[in-house]
C-alpha cells in the first residue's frame, strides 16, 4: 500500500481499490508501414489477452491509406516526359478489450516490432 493510500480515510481506500479493479473498454490502435510486423504484434496482443481470459474483439483491419506522389524524372524539364511514381501504404488495426487497466499494462508489456505505433485509449463502460 502506498503512503498516500495509508493517509486516506477508509472510504477513500475502498474507492481507490475499486477504481483499479473496475472493468474498462480499452481500444488499442496499431499503425505501421510493414504489414508483417503489424500482424505479428496483433497476434501477440490477442494471444496475451486470451491467456488472461479477457473479452477481445479484433483485430479489425481498417482500409489501407495509400499516399501517392508523382514526379518528373528529368530535373531540368527538358527531354521526354518520364515520370516516377512513389507510393506509401499505411496499414491500421484495431483491438478492443474489456478488462481492468492493470491487466492491460501487463498485456501491452510485450516487445513491439520496430515501425509499429501503438495507441491505447481507455473508455469507461
Amino acid at each position: 500500500m502506498s503512503a498516500a493510500a495509508a493517509m486516506l480515510p477508509p472510504k477513500a481506500k475502498e474507492v481507490e481499490t475499486d477504481e483499479a479493479s473496475r472493468i474498462h473498454r480499452i481500444r488499442i490502435t496499431l499503425t505501421s508501414l510493414n504489414v508483417e510486423n503489424l500482424e505479428k504484434v496483433c497476434a501477440d496482443l490477442k494471444r496475451g489477452a486470451v491467456e488472461k481470459k479477457l473479452r477481445v474483439a479484433g483485430p479489425v483491419r481498417l482500409p489501407t491509406k495509400k499516399l501517392k506522389v508523382t514526379t518528373r524524372k528529368s530535373p531540368c524539364g527538358e527531354g521526354t516526359n518520364t515520370w516516377d511514381k512513389f507510393e506509401m501504404r499505411i496499414h491500421k488495426r484495431l483491438i478492443d478489450l474489456h478488462s481492468p487497466s492493470e491487466i492491460v499494462k501487463q498485456i501491452t508489456a510485450i516487445s513491439i516490432a520496430p515501425g509499429v505505433e501503438v495507441e491505447v485509449t481507455i473508455a469507461d463502460s
